[in-house]
């Protein structure tokens, strides 16, 4: 197999997919227990919509099934406009009353730029243009 043939394989996209989005499940668990931060209501809604990502993506890497973006789309687009959401929540608003943590609340910046939800942005938007991606080259 050529270089470009592993690239274009639906297996490699899938298990890229899977890695992003086990580090963005490992990497909220770890914001909440190691750090001990307090997820917002958002965060919680995108943590539902990653956690079975994991799962849900490295069967169909394992069985290389590009056919799994009927089920992981729609989970990584939704999640994917929440995140978007809760990004532009704590450029714009001071305070949001929704549950115990407000939602433009900024609890942690990673190398003094990303937010937690610029992370879970980056994280959904890795997952859905990868899984579109394997989608697409399975059509052709």
């Amino acid at each position: 197999m050529s270089r470009a043939d592993a690239a274009r394989s639906p297996r490699l996209l899938l298990t890229v997919a899977t890695v992003v989005a086990t580090v963005a499940t490992a990497g909220s668990l770890f914001f909440s227990l190691g750090l001990g931060l307090t997820p917002c209501r958002l965060c919680w809604y995108q943590r539902i919509l990653m956690y079975p990502l994991v799962v849900v993506l490295g069967v169909a890497a394992v069985e290389e099934r590009p056919a799994v973006a009927r089920t992981v789309l729609p989970l990584s687009v939704f999640g994917l406009g929440l995140a978007a959401y809760h990004s532009w929540l704590q450029v714009t608003q001071t305070t949001c009353s929704v549950g115990v943590v407000s939602c433009a609340t900024v609890q942690y910046r990673l190398f003094g730029l990303l937010t937690i939800p610029n992370l879970s942005l980056l994280a959904f938007s890795l997952v859905t243009g990868g899984v579109a991606a394997c989608w697409w080259q399975a059509r052709e």
